[in-house]
């Protein structure tokens, strides 16, 4: 009977916990707020600004100083590429940049006088191509279709330049073999940019903001004293690991849904990679929910506002891109800055869910990774269940000081009414 007790008991606090945690996240709009807009609004709002992709159609300015054959087929083969529309045929450089400076062109393509001669002669014709960098998109999508065009006229023009070289050239451009090269985008056959970086992106929004509702729900507890409801189960050990284990449970429940709209809705939506096995996916997110929410309660002691980790937490959103290995390679980094790749359950979650989804690795593929996260959580789980341990035994003992005061009062006041009497 008194084993049977004791598990009813363990029983009930763990339902309380869960049941408090899933009160508070549907009574409190600051949650809600954070929930619905970091989810359902940023996974949107991203998808909806990257959704064409690619760069089409970006206007440019020529200024055609050759007026010659090749030179106006140069320009047609350009307007033919998908990436590139000539807007406007400028009658010089000046009017060009005029019109560069007030955005109606991307770039500026200026064929000098000499641009079939130098070809013919069996020289090397130069073209300056002026594109704007404050895109990077533009910028890569005009020097891309600049860079086909150029190899294109170069293959086309290349045996009539024959006719005009002196002998040794002859001889030397009859042995040379031109080397074709054909580009394959490995695991983003679109190339687009959205493709590439979204996957990513939604990662490290389920990582911000279950870090900010693990934050805000610690600040909020911190100021109503709810974990004072929870003593009556002790102040021990296992305390600590059923309330941090039944709101590992609780947040790891909501963020399964969240993560299903993520990584199968989206995908559907919008076109993303998803070639993926669902199995191994779904083996990644675990570690790194858990590792996540770990992470967020091991900090709980420091959080004392419901609000202020809004601020402390989202700064973090582009080191996180960046640690993890995807917009910039992890092994180029120095030594530190790939320390601190393995310190966030972001950062080795992100790169995983990459490798597996977007290019079609297996969980032996990602090993690295997916020891990591599971080395995070045992760490962080660690270090939560200390801290826990710390504020339930603070707030034991705050209680069987306030349970003891009124005894103190009645033993002064007694003691005051015998002195009177004595007297």
């Amino acid at each position: 009977m008194k084993i049977s007790s004791k598990i009813s008991d363990k029983f009930q606090q763990l339902t309380d916990v869960i049941v408090h945690e899933f009160m508070t996240i549907s009574t409190s709009y600051a949650v809600l707020l954070v929930l619905i807009g970091g989810i359902f609004v940023y996974g949107f709002l991203y998808n909806l600004m990257y959704a064409p992709n690619l760069v089409t159609e970006a206007p440019i300015a020529v200024v055609d100083r050759s007026g010659t054959k090749m030179s106006r087929e140069f320009i047609q083969w350009m307007d033919a590429t998908s990436q590139i529309s000539v807007h406007t045929h400028a009658l010089n450089m000046v009017e060009a940049k005029d019109l560069m400076r007030r955005g109606v062109v991307q770039a500026i393509l200026f064929l000098p006088d000499d641009f079939e001669t130098r070809v013919y002669r069996g020289e090397a014709s130069t073209f300056p191509f002026y594109a704007q960098t404050d895109a990077f998109l533009y910028y890569e999508a005009l020097q891309e279709a600049c860079a086909n065009v150029m190899l294109a006229i170069n293959e086309k023009y290349r045996s009539v330049e024959a006719l005009f070289m002196p002998p040794e050239g002859l001889l030397a451009a009859a042995v040379a073999q031109p080397i074709k090269t054909v580009g394959t985008p490995l695991f983003n056959h679109t190339d687009g940019y959205g493709s590439y970086l979204i996957p990513a992106v939604l990662m490290i929004i389920l990582f911000q903001t279950l870090s900010i509702l693990v934050a805000m729900l610690c600040g909020m507890e911190h100021q109503d004293k709810s974990l004072l409801n929870y003593t009556v189960y002790g102040h021990g050990w296992g305390t600590a690991v059923r309330i941090i284990g039944a709101k590992a449970f609780v947040y790891s429940c909501i963020y399964g849904i969240f993560a299903y709209f993520f990584f199968a809705v989206l995908p559907m939506i919008f076109s993303l990679p998803d070639i993926g096995k669902s199995f191994d996916i779904m083996m990644i997110l675990i570690p790194f929910f858990l590792g996540t929410v770990f992470y967020g309660l091991s900090f709980s002691k420091w959080f004392t506002d419901g609000e202020a980790p809004l601020l402390m937490i989202t700064v973090m959103s582009v080191p996180y891109i960046f640690l993890s290995g995807v917009s910039y390679p992890l092994e180029n980094m120095p030594w530190y800055w790939q320390a601190c790749h393995f310190i966030f359950p972001a950062t080795s979650g992100t790169l995983a869910y990459v490798k597996v989804n977007s290019m079609g690795a297996s969980l032996a593929d990602v090993h690295q990774e997916y020891i990591s996260l599971w080395c995070q959580v045992a760490v962080y789980f660690t270090i939560s269940l200390i801290i826990y341990r710390q504020k339930i035994m603070r707030l034991f003992k705050a209680k069987q000081a306030e349970s003891l005061l009124p005894m103190v009062e009645d033993r002064c006041i007694l003691g005051e009414e015998d002195k009177d009497i004595i007297s």
